[in-house]
């Protein structure tokens, strides 16, 4: 059975308190695993059934069971979870194709919650006691793994996910029950990166700026497209500005002169060299 998950709300900044445990937050999709009468489903967030996608994650519990947790796949040369890795498994439907890449890139579910239980619901008891309940669960394979959490040190916890290139910390309250929506008992820091692009053009629809970045040589390159962050003083300021910078137009997007400066903050490089989930900050005057 399906049950939507809980989701988070995004903390202020890194934070410790003696009422919180904190987990690194795992680099991948969310993932319900549900087991009934011995039959392993697996869904999205979104309640779609992607069982089929991850072979390896089809083993049974001793007994029957809903956990809440992340697919992840791990980069072999830096040992860091790969986004780009999870999507290429979560995409792929071929069964010819999943089962090579099962080999290839074997993927882990990283469980942080348990939800049933032999058929008991949990939700209602306090995180550390689901926690408790999960720690004693054995695991069917190597391919399973429970996410280690620390109680009260949030800021040292961040210091080193920082420090490692990972995505970041989530703080849930102990006593939290788990509920079907967001959260402020959840909160998670995302570890930004942040970098500064020129505004090459927008899109003439929805919202998007296009953004590039100069290479080795100098030369601006393409480098995504920024659909979060500015607030309606940044848009009326850059429209203000760009008619005077146009060099063209296609159907969708309008171009302009490279003259426009801002930062953005963004999870990472893609491997294919594009900002992940870039974030207007500031203009760079």
């Amino acid at each position: 059975m399906f049950i939507s998950p809980m989701l988070l709300e995004t903390a202020p900044g890194p934070f410790s308190h003696s009422d919180y445990i904190f987990e690194p937050k795992v680099d991948g999709h969310r993932l319900i695993y549900s087991q009934k009468s011995g039959n392993v489903r697996l869904y999205t967030r979104h309640n779609n059934d992607c069982t089929r996608q991850y072979p390896e994650l089809q083993l049974p519990f001793d007994v029957d069971i809903v956990l809440d947790g992340e697919v992840a796949c791990t980069d072999p040369e830096t040992g860091i979870n790969d986004f780009e890795g999870v999507m290429s498994r979560f995409s792929t439907r071929q069964h010819s194709k999943v089962q090579q890449l099962t080999k290839t890139l074997p993927a882990t579910f990283a469980i942080f919650d348990i939800l049933q239980y032999q058929g008991t619901d949990l939700r209602k008891l306090p995180l550390m006691e689901r926690k408790a309940i999960l720690h004693n669960l054995p695991l069917p394979s190597s391919s399973f793994g429970v996410v280690p959490h620390i109680e009260g040190a949030g800021e040292e916890l961040y210091t080193q996910i920082e420090a490692m290139g990972m995505e970041g910390v989530v703080g849930k309250r102990k006593d939290s029950q788990y509920v079907s929506r967001r959260s402020k008992d959840w909160q998670k820091v995302i570890n930004w990166s942040y970098t500064d692009v020129y505004i090459t053009g927008y899109r003439k629809s929805e919202f998007g700026w296009l953004v590039a970045v100069p290479n080795p040589s100098g030369k601006l390159r393409p480098a995504g497209i920024i659909e979060h962050g500015p607030g309606p003083k940044h848009k009326k300021a850059f429209y203000g500005v760009c008619q005077q910078l146009v060099t063209g137009e296609d159907k969708n997007h309008v171009y302009l002169e490279p003259r426009i400066q801002a930062r953005v903050k963004m999870r990472n490089w893609t491997k294919s060299g594009l900002l992940r989930i870039p974030v207007f900050d500031q203009f760079i005057v």
